[in-house]
């Protein structure tokens, strides 16, 4: 493919594409268009419109060599693009009676990330959306996502400044979209998870699948629906129960997240005993007990890698921002402040006497 498209098959793609909207269940302008004073935002960039012809090359017919992951809407694969700049390519794949589904999710993903702009978010290279087909071309992440890592599907074993660090860039993204100086209007991930988090080469974090993600109309706090989605593990009660959407659920499976980089476990594991499946369970309980919530700290991490002091505050923010009540949840930027200051050098690393204090501690 060209390396760079011209602007007349940018536009003309782009047109045919969102007003051939024969399914009727999705059109950017109507979801951007504010009831009265909000401006359409603008995108941020050229987004890139491939033909299937440029993904089979990309990918060597998708070969399964070239498969990375799998998920709920298809598969994601490793691309060469003519120009050499290697990418990730999803491949929508859904039985006929999903396809609504699947073409609305394709159509939030693209309209929302051409329209983004931070470092901790995955960028959009381009899509294709030639006859059925439907792809989503992104920058490509080597090391995997975080879930991966932390069941043991990776090169590294994660220490603990690593694991504040991705929980860190994690939470700048979440924060930037539910400000409305991202876009003109709060932006709700609605899927945050582990395996949304992918690691650049540096196991820099950048969140990724805006599929289900939901703007809320300005000044607009809670957004109520009758279908209640995302990933069982890290919904939000309140979301569950009411179908009201709300910033604050994307804080609670914020902290389902840290919960995973502190323990090292799954948000659920039906391999464990019936008290134990739901990682949440019990957390309230081990945050005030110093002791108790040394047993459930990764085993993979190193003792001399952390401090009490450290994984104390990060399962205390953890417990609150899984809290059952949305009100007593600290919002995005607050997470940002105190993993900040988790994060320092005299919090969050042991000195030279936290080797015998620790086994003391530990004993």
């Amino acid at each position: 493919m060209p390396s760079s498209p011209t602007p007349a098959r940018l536009a003309l793609s782009s047109l045919y594409f969102w007003a051939n909207d024969a399914l009727g269940v999705y059109k950017p302008a109507e979801l951007w268009q504010a009831k009265e004073h909000s401006p359409l935002p603008k995108k941020r960039n050229c987004t890139m419109v491939f033909t299937l012809k440029e993904m089979e090359d990309a990918t060597n017919m998708f070969s399964d060599r070239n498969l990375v992951g799998k998920g709920g809407f298809g598969r994601v694969y490793r691309g060469v693009l003519k120009d050499g700049q290697i990418v990730a390519i999803k491949k929508m794949d859904l039985p006929a009676s999903k396809h609504a589904d699947g073409e609305r999710e394709f159509r939030v993903e693209i309209d929302i990330l051409s329209r983004l702009d931070h470092p901790n978010l995955v960028t959009l290279i381009g899509y294709c959306a030639d006859g059925k087909h439907r792809f989503v071309v992104y920058e490509f992440m080597p090391k995997g996502n975080l879930q991966d890592i932390l069941n043991g599907i990776g090169e590294v074993r994660m220490d603990w400044p690593l694991r504040l660090r991705i929980a860190l860039g994690a939470a700048r993204a979440l924060a930037y979209l539910h400000s409305t100086t991202a876009v003109g209007v709060p932006v709700v991930h609605r899927d945050f998870k582990s395996s949304n988090i992918l690691l650049t080469e540096h196991y820099e974090a950048k969140i990724s699948d805006f599929g289900l993600a939901k703007l809320l109309q300005q000044d607009q706090d809670i957004h109520t629906t009758t279908r209640v989605l995302g990933t069982f593990g890290y919904f939000d009660p309140e979301y569950a129960l009411t179908g009201k959407l709300t910033l604050q659920s994307d804080v609670y499976a914020f902290g389902v997240v840290l919960l995973e980089l502190l323990t090292g476990r799954r948000a659920i594991d039906l391999s464990q005993g019936p008290q134990e499946q739901n990682l949440i369970v019990g957390i309230h309980q081990v945050v005030g007990d110093r002791k108790k919530l040394r047993k459930v700290v990764d085993r993979d991490m190193a003792k001399g890698s952390y401090t009490v002091e450290s994984v104390s505050m990060f399962a205390a923010l953890a417990a609150r921002c899984v809290s059952f009540d949305s009100a007593g949840r600290p919002a995005m930027q607050d997470c940002v402040k105190e993993l900040q200051f988790i994060i320092q050098p005299d919090i969050a690393q042991p000195n030279s006497l936290w080797p015998v204090w620790f086994e003391a501690f530990d004993g």
